[in-house]
């Protein structure tokens, strides 16, 4: 007696239980799976983009918000800074590198920011084409910048006040790509850089050289350390001895992950209250089907299965569909980032759809099938004590 094709064919035999058990089981797996596919992403991005960033210096403000415009270019800044002021701290001798950043022009929603070209050996990003800018209105953009617009080496475009399109055209001010990056999966593939007075020539219409020194404005500036005794020092001077904010990268964005934390594991737990309603839902698919196929069990006693054969076919059920669902739940997570990537906007879109399983998600895997006994026990135990006399004599 085939014990294997008989689950099987009692799987079959019931679509409507079997997909209502199989999409509980696929939604509460897909959700942890599509959680930890996501965290996982956002950790690397968060991680990849700190290289090199020991502190941001800027205006005051919230230090995290510093961090989200000057190091991830995802949130406005908090304002300028005296780029005399910047470069007074840059004299520090615990400095080992400083990088200075201005914007507050974007193409078409991507960001020109007006830097040195430390801002790309900081990410250790190789050009794909042409070289780096070597005069104002010069740029050199990421491989997203390029790719979305499909810019070419020679080719020019005007910047937009602001850091979201449909702010004021510059239309005085023609950039010129004269350089395309690799992709990186940093930052830097969605940006346009340039040098820092091209930034101030746009915006005050005069050459840099008819500043006063005090007068030069920068957004902010990324400082790496020689040694970790500049981290537990200079952030706390220049926070109380100058009118700068000294935020540390790694310490907010360490906070920013627990706030995020808290409510990945709530959406965790509610996750896993579905996983166990599809176990519950096996486990009245099996006790309902039990017992109108009681007469047939006990007719496969009588024809020589044993109790422990009928008991394999009842947890082999469960424990087949629990694992289909934890299969279809891990490739549903898969489909759910594929689909993000595609219709989300693309200077958003993620920069890889991660195939492998990750460590966590192996941990699914068994959960599902424990479940899976679980909600086949009480049947089994039903069909193991089943009353072949008697059922017969009423069927």
């Amino acid at each position: 007696m085939n014990i294997t094709k008989l689950g099987w064919l009692n799987i079959i035999n019931k679509p409507l239980n079997t997909i209502l058990s199989l999409l509980l089981m696929t939604f509460g797996v897909g959700i942890i799976s599509l959680l930890f596919l996501l965290n996982d992403k956002l950790e690397q991005q968060l991680n990849n983009n700190l290289k090199g960033v020991d502190m941001v210096v800027g205006a005051k403000g919230s230090p995290l918000q510093l961090i989200l415009s000057s190091v991830y270019h995802i949130d406005n800044p908090t304002g300028n800074i005296s780029l005399k002021e910047a470069n007074d701290i840059k004299k520090n001798p615990m400095i080992k590198s400083a990088v200075p950043l201005s914007f507050g022009d974007n193409y078409k929603g991507f960001r020109i920011v007006g830097t040195t070209h430390d801002y790309s050996d900081l990410y250790d990003v190789k050009l794909k084409q042409g070289k780096m800018w070597s005069k104002s209105l010069e740029v050199v953009i990421g491989s997203v910048v390029a790719d979305f617009h499909d810019l070419k080496i020679g080719d020019n475009f005007y910047g937009s006040h602001g850091l979201v399109e449909g702010g004021h055209v510059h239309h005085h001010y023609s950039y010129e790509v004269v350089g395309i990056f690799e992709q990186s999966y940093s930052v830097i593939d969605k940006l346009i850089l340039t040098d820092t007075e091209s930034v101030w020539a746009v915006h005050n219409h005069k050459d840099v050289k008819d500043y006063e020194d005090e007068d030069l404005m920068i957004t902010a500036m990324l400082f790496e350390f020689k040694s970790p005794t500049g981290l537990m020092q200079l952030p706390r001077k220049v926070n109380e001895t100058t009118n700068l904010q000294a935020a540390v990268p790694a310490f907010e964005i360490n906070r920013l992950i627990s706030l995020l934390g808290f409510g990945v594991k709530t959406i965790n737990i509610i996750a896993f209250i579905i996983i166990i309603v599809s176990g519950l839902s096996i486990f009245i698919s099996l006790y309902n089907s039990l017992r109108k196929r009681s007469y047939e069990l006990a007719l496969m006693r009588v024809h020589g299965a044993t109790r422990l054969q009928v008991v394999k076919l009842i947890l082999q059920e469960g424990v087949l569909l629990s694992f289909i669902g934890a299969v279809l739940g891990v490739i549903t997570s898969r489909l759910i980032l594929f689909l993000i990537s595609i219709f989300v906007n693309n200077k958003y879109m993620l920069d890889s759809i991660q195939f492998n399983l990750l460590k966590e998600e192996l941990l699914l895997f068994p959960i599902s099938l424990l479940i899976g006994i679980i909600a086949s026990c009480i049947p089994a135990l039903q069909t193991y004590n089943i009353n072949i006399p008697k059922i017969l004599s009423d069927g």
